[in-house]
């Protein structure tokens, strides 16, 4: 009895040493399924809730509650995102604290049926902004994700960009499809927790956690940076014509070359030898 107690904890301690450190972030059922598992597939996507919500203006940056509402950041994203409409914005890895890119893309481990995989996303395309009630967005997104060099066929993403308060900015969408095995399709949920809004050069950053479930299935979380390719100001409007009409052109030039042979004869005809003003009694 004695040697079948030993062997028994003897497996379990081996299995310990097998599967590592990763048991503490993985679910019961995981570590049942896969109990040897020694990659990141499995470990639970985690996002931080940012302290404070700094905004960027006239080259300045500050704690926005120190001087904003949230009606203010609202309208500000608002002419964000309507400045960049139909335009392509970059995505990165960015880092919390200076707001500079490490990667031009985020990754995500994933596995495509069996096999471990990496899926990045390096941009995204706005294709609508409509405004919604209570201090929400709804914005189309349309992701450029792809894993070991391919490139899936994936629906656009239904974002909702809430501002609850000067504090508290999610954007985050209902999930989207993408087919990336042969069969079924596999859906990917987005939350990104707004803290960083630069309205001079079109930058967003905040903590993000992306999900992946069915044939594909994963997640990630981290820092990333959106990069708008113009800013939150509104455009300057064109108050100049390009060019004249034809009809208009032609009507100029023939009045600039007929005005000055008026003047000369309106100018011969005048006798300066009479004073019309002032008239002495």
């Amino acid at each position: 009895m004695s040697d079948k107690t030993n062997k028994s904890l003897i497996y379990g301690l081996l299995c310990l040493a097998v599967a590592g450190c990763n048991w503490q972030n993985r679910s019961f059922g995981d570590i049942i399924r896969h109990p040897f598992a020694s990659d990141k597939t499995y470990v639970q996507a985690k996002i931080q809730n940012p302290g404070s919500v700094v905004v960027c203006r006239s080259k300045q940056c500050a704690p926005a509650k120190l001087s904003m509402s949230k009606e203010y950041i609202y309208n500000s994203l608002l002419q964000l995102l309507n400045n960049n409409n139909h335009q392509k914005l970059l995505v990165c890895e960015a880092d919390a604290y200076t707001h500079a890119c490490l990667e031009n893309f985020i990754t995500i481990p994933v596995k495509v049926g069996i096999t471990p995989a990496y899926a990045y996303i390096d941009s995204a395309k706005i294709t609508d902004v409509n405004v919604k009630r209570n201090n929400t967005l709804n914005v189309i997104l349309n992701y450029n994700l792809t894993y070991n060099g391919q490139s899936p066929e994936c629906f656009p993403s239904n974002a909702l960009v809430y501002v609850k308060d000067v504090n508290n900015i999610i954007m985050e969408d209902g999930g989207y499809t993408c087919k990336m095995t042969t069969i079924g399709q596999t859906s990917v949920k987005t939350l990104f927790a707004i803290d960083y809004i630069d309205l001079d050069y079109g930058y967003i950053g905040g903590y993000y956690s992306i999900g992946l479930s069915g044939p594909a299935f994963g997640g990630g979380s981290g820092y990333m940076m959106l990069r708008f390719p113009k800013d939150a100001y509104p455009l300057s409007p064109v108050l100049k014509a390009k060019s004249m009409p034809k009809a208009l052109n032609n009507a100029q030039q023939y009045l600039d070359e007929a005005l000055p042979q008026k003047v000369e004869e309106i100018t011969e005809t005048i006798n300066t030898d009479v004073q019309i003003f002032p008239i002495k009694k």
